[in-house]
């Protein structure tokens, strides 16, 4: 069944009790999060992802705690536990969400080197994926999100999971994350886009998510092969257009940006070299969204 099928009361007393099973592409996350606002905001953002109550394996054991001293009431903070072990440093509670998803990322950037992992967004259409790996700030987000809304399917804004042993690539549709100047741009440019909570004063400024489009999450499991590999940027007021790169400089761009690249040796050599020479490679510039979608809408292989 799908989240939204649970009523919101429901998946609180679960998340509460025995955890709930949440499909999250090809990973099954077994969750426990005592929070209400951890279940209101999972029954937002992740609708139409696939839950089950038990029996089924999880890959990820997670429980989102708050500790056992004074920090449970007094300046409430909240921990991230993976197999019972906790990660990282405690976190304001009212960050439960934020500390979720990042959690997240990192279980899969550390844990899931069946794939070469690179941090990218990644979107389909008709079978083909872009791929636009680029640091913070470059305007990633914001155009995977009107692209995601506007005739390209999601397979993630964060990581691309690339198999060494074919090239393609398997989806992870999550929420989107968006920060600061960005929240806004989104919410004029796409009225019917879902978003969750706002959190002001966070490690990355002002800080909300918007759930994947429903199409994208029910086809999780369609694989797509890599066409193009655009590196974004966003200098106020730039035409729209795309660039050739050159494809030696573009391997070492997108290697920078793997998380995994030197763990897997070879094997993330041969995987690399082998998605980077089937793509087309490119910078694009952007300044205003509608340009920037026009532009993709012409994108040839």
């Amino acid at each position: 069944m799908r989240t939204a099928d649970l009523d919101r009361s429901e998946l609180a007393a679960l998340l509460a009790a025995d955890g709930a099973f949440l499909r999250l592409g090809p990973f099954t996350l077994r969750l426990r999060a005592p929070y209400r606002g951890v279940a209101d905001a999972l029954h937002l953002l992740y609708a139409e992802h696939e839950i089950a109550t038990d029996g089924v394996f999880a890959d990820l054991h997670v429980d989102l705690v708050p500790p056992r001293n004074l920090r449970r009431w007094i300046r409430p903070q909240a921990l991230f536990h993976l197999d019972g072990e906790p990660l990282f440093q405690p976190y304001p509670g009212r960050l439960t969400l934020p500390l979720l998803e990042w959690g997240l990322n990192w279980c899969v950037a550390v844990l899931a080197h069946q794939y070469l992992i690179l941090h990218a967004a990644v979107l389909e259409r008709d079978g083909r994926a872009v791929l636009m790996p680029a640091k913070p700030g470059t305007g990633k987000s914001t155009l995977c999100t009107a692209l995601a809304h506007r005739g390209w399917r999601l397979l993630s804004d964060e990581m691309a999971l690339v198999r060494p042993a074919d090239g393609l690539l398997d989806p992870i549709p999550r929420p989107i994350s968006l920060k600061n100047a960005s929240i806004d741009v989104i919410r004029g440019f796409l009225p019917e886009a879902v978003f969750g909570p706002v959190w002001p004063d966070t490690k990355k400024g002002t800080l909300t998510h918007v759930r994947p489009p429903g199409d994208c999450v029910r086809r999780g499991a369609e694989t797509a092969r890599p066409a193009w590999d655009v590196f974004p940027r966003w200098p106020e007021g730039a035409v729209a257009s795309f660039t050739d790169h050159e494809k030696s400089g573009a391997f070492m761009r997108v290697a920078d940006n793997s998380m995994n690249y030197p763990s897997l040796g070879a094997a993330g050599f041969e995987t690399l070299a082998s998605l980077i020479d089937g793509c087309r490679c490119l910078e694009f510039e952007y300044g205003r969204l509608e340009d920037a979608l026009d532009a993709f809408a012409a994108l040839e292989p």
